[in-house]
C-alpha cells in the first residue's frame, strides 16, 4: 500500500486500529507512519525502540514470526490539548497504554 493512499488517523482512538489493519497486512512502513520520527515504543522487557528506523526493525522481525494482532477493548482516550493518553486491553488480559500528539494537519500519531 503506498503512503498516499494510506489513511491518517483523525482521531487518536484509530491509532490502534489502524496498527492492527496494517500489521496483519504485513505493512510495516504503514506501521511505522502511525508513529512520530522520535518516538518511542516499549517492546518488551526493559527494552525500548527509539526513533521510527528501530521502531521499524522492530515491527519488521516481529512481523516474520507470523504473529497475528487483534483489537482488543479500547478505553475512552483521555486528552489534554495536543495530547492523548490511550489504552486496550488486549484479548490475552494484556493492557496497553500509548501518548499520541496531534499534527499540524489535524491527524494523530503516536508520540
Amino acid at each position: 500500500m503506498s503512503a498516499k493512499s494510506r489513511k491518517v488517523a483523525t482521531d487518536p482512538q484509530e491509532l490502534a486500529q489502524l496498527l492492527v489493519i496494517r500489521a496483519n497486512a504485513g505493512d510495516v512502513d504503514g506501521m511505522v507512519e502511525l508513529y512520530e520520527p522520535d518516538a518511542v515504543l516499549a517492546i518488551g522487557g526493559d527494552n525500548i525502540a527509539r526513533g521510527v528506523e528501530q521502531i521499524h526493525a522492530f515491527y519488521a522481525n516481529f512481523l516474520v514470526t507470523g504473529v497475528r494482532f487483534s483489537v482488543g477493548e479500547q478505553r475512552p482516550a483521555m486528552l489534554s490539548g495536543n495530547l492523548a493518553l490511550t489504552s486496550t486491553r488486549l484479548p490475552n488480559g494484556a493492557t496497553t497504554a500509548e501518548v499520541a500528539r496531534q499534527q499540524a494537519d489535524g491527524s494523530w500519531r503516536g508520540s
